[in-house]
């Protein structure tokens, strides 16, 4: 028998003073038994992140040929992509034919990925940006992960600061372009 996913709800106070943006976010995520907590809030904080009208998470594993996240305006049109973890250049080469905006989130190390798909076939991949979200971050939030969680999100020159109860946690989300990788 498959394993069923686990829906986590968080709520956010969201203060993105990069984006002007400040909203309280009431989120549904649904975690696969194969999805690590480190990808779970990855995916989270990407959405923050990238948060504006239109956005929404995929269905997961059951659409693999839609974006882990997408942004889509009004009409219904593909507006950005956006993929966590390590993708390979195929999807994101796919992406930026579907899309005229690609970002990538990862909680893995940024120079690996990079490395990966130096010299690949990826179409647009000079405008293609990996952001490294801060790991320690993401293995502290770990620690702290339950099936319900309020946090605030504070964001300032991308750099994260995000308070649990009395505790603030921080890290750096840092911009990699594909275009000037090793």
């Amino acid at each position: 028998m498959a394993l069923s996913s686990t829906i986590y709800t968080f709520t956010i106070e969201l203060a993105d003073a990069d984006r002007h943006r400040y909203e309280t976010l009431e989120l549904r995520v649904a975690r696969h038994p194969s999805e690590t907590a480190d990808y779970l809030l990855a995916r989270v904080l990407a959405y923050c992140l990238e948060y504006t009208e239109g956005i929404t998470f995929s269905k997961g594993l059951s659409d693999p040929d839609e974006p882990t996240i997408a942004v889509r305006d009004l009409t219904g049109q593909l507006q950005t992509w956006i993929e966590i973890g390590a993708p390979d250049a195929a999807r994101l080469h796919k992406a930026s034919k579907a899309a005229p905006r690609v970002a990538v989130y990862t909680h893995k190390d940024p120079a690996m990925l990079l490395r990966s798909l130096a010299g690949e076939r990826i179409h647009r991949a000079d405008a293609l940006v990996v952001h490294a979200i801060d790991r320690s971050l993401l293995a502290a939030l770990a620690a702290r992960l339950e099936r319900r969680m309020a946090f605030h999100l504070s964001i300032a020159e991308r750099h994260l600061y995000v308070t649990l109860g009395n505790e603030t946690l921080d890290g750096l989300v840092e911009p990699f372009p594909l275009a000037s990788s090793p």
